[in-house]
């Protein structure tokens, strides 16, 4: 058992250095993702519009895997964090290896759905043949070589838990840079390689996230002191693993709401012409907007977590404000931008003049929730840090499930498309008077209440001298 008597740096440097000097790494390698993830879809779109519009009705089972991936790695991140501030550093250990066994477990899950529900997922939202052997394809690949995304997610979850975020920057930005260089060469057949089509694009999609694995397990071994992670002798340990999905298994279930909503908006658009293609096309560019801030989170829920568990109400507080007010104004800079060139946005993925018509009015409209999705984001992530995902669910099924799908199904009833891209601007306001709600809670059951253990302690001791 190895001890660390050092006070790691989450509980006394400075908040705001801090959080930036453990978000900006992320929020970095998050771009970089969204960048790859942008121009992954920019290569598909010179095959076809059809091949863009598989890759887009692709998106709710690659998020689901996402959702799964991340999700886990969040509890794991949580509990690692507060384990280590609570300095029991042999429990740490246990808790990482139950973490990563439990993302070879998802793996599995997912290469089965690969194999047996790639089909009937494609032939749910589309009659055009095209399109379904292009996602049948493209999906297939994505899930049955998708072990990469499970460890990299984890290991990268691990590593930040100690506070090493720089390490992840590293293994992020070189996973997106080989799907980047990958993608033209696999699907176009450049320097005598075949030409793949979507299926180069979905292996230079794996073969990035392998990579990027690969590094983050490397970098655990050669770096990470504080945490022992020899498998030797393992067993999956019940509690434990109970104990991550308390706060994993409620951000699973809120980014697979996101997947559920946009299977659900798809088959609204299916009738509208090229809307599913353009609300695909969203999704890949506000991802550049909306990563930043995952990246933020990610830099400031082992913060959060590190100082409850250390009984610092003060730094809480503070890193809270902080991830707040960095998060409005990276939206306000989306906001601007797709209120000022849509058009050009949309240019990027070779769109059609009824993409270009069609889209302008969708990134104008549904962009208007941008601020109010940044404060909810974050205070989302402050529940889970806090142990409380169940809030961050409800919020999340409230929004996508109870407000913006019916809300999008009615606005359909009218025919007009354009009136559907309300339903995103109405849910978030929903979802804002919700956030608040719970947080105010939050605030009065949890946040107001930590330290004054140690306080207590530190008076009785006083009293004793």
């Amino acid at each position: 058992m190895r001890e660390t008597t050092k006070e790691n740096k989450m509980g006394v440097m400075p908040v705001n250095r801090l959080l930036l000097s453990m978000s900006l790494p992320m929020m970095i390698s998050m771009l970089v993702q969204a960048l790859y993830n942008i121009v992954d879809s920019i290569f598909v779109s010179r095959i076809n519009e059809h091949a863009l519009r598989a890759v887009s009705l692709a998106f709710p089972i690659q998020s689901l895997m996402i959702a799964v991936a991340v999700g886990t790695a969040v509890g794991i991140n949580a509990f690692l964090s507060k384990t280590l501030g609570e300095k029991e550093f042999e429990k740490a250990n246990i808790i990482a290896r139950n973490g990563i066994f439990l993302a070879v477990m998802s793996y599995l899950v997912f290469a089965v759905v690969g194999i047996l529900v790639s089909r009937p997922f494609f032939a749910s939202q589309t009659r055009i043949p095209e399109v379904r052997e292009y996602g049948v394809t493209y999906l297939g690949i994505c899930c049955i070589a998708g072990i990469g995304i499970f460890l990299q997610t984890t290991f990268e979850r691990i590593l930040q838990s100690t506070g090493k975020t720089f390490f992840t920057m590293i293994t992020q930005g070189t996973g997106a840079i080989i799907n980047l260089i990958l993608d033209p060469i696999l699907i176009f057949g450049w320097f005598g390689m075949p030409r793949m089509g979507v299926a180069g694009a979905a292996a230079a999609t794996v073969a990035g996230q392998m990579v990027a694995a690969a590094l983050a397990i490397f970098f655990n071994l050669k770096y990470n002191r504080e945490i022992h992670l020899s498998m030797k002798g393992f067993r999956p340990d019940g509690e434990l693993i109970l104990h991550i999905y308390k706060v994993g298994a409620p951000s699973i279930v809120v980014q697979a709401i996101g997947s559920v909503m946009t299977y659900g908006m798809n088959l609204i658009l299916a009738s509208f012409g090229a809307a599913q293609t353009v609300f695909g096309v969203y999704f890949k560019l506000q991802s550049f907007v909306f990563m930043p801030i995952f990246g933020l989170n990610n830099g400031m829920v082992p913060i959060i977590a590190y100082n409850y568990g250390a009984g610092r109400r003060d730094r809480v507080i503070r890193t809270m404000k902080s991830s707040i007010l960095y998060a409005v104004g990276i939206m306000l800079c989306g906001l601007v931008l797709m209120q000022v060139m849509p058009a050009q946005l949309l240019g990027l993925f070779h769109a059609t003049p009824e993409i270009l018509a069609m889209g302008a009015v969708a990134l104008r409209i549904i962009s208007l929730s941008f601020v109010f999705a940044g404060y909810c984001i974050v205070v989302g992530s402050v529940f889970q840090a806090l142990g409380n995902g169940v809030y961050s669910m409800l919020v999340s099924i409230a929004r996508q499930l109870c407000v913006l799908l019916p809300v999008a199904k009615l606005l359909s009833l009218s025919g007009d498309v354009d009136l559907i891209w309300w339903s995103f601007p109405i849910a978030e306001l929903a979802s804002v008077g919700m956030s608040t709600y719970f947080l105010v809670r939050i605030y009065q059951k949890i946040i107001r209440h930590i330290g004054e253990k140690e306080e207590g302690e530190a008076g009785e001791e006083r009293l004793r001298g």
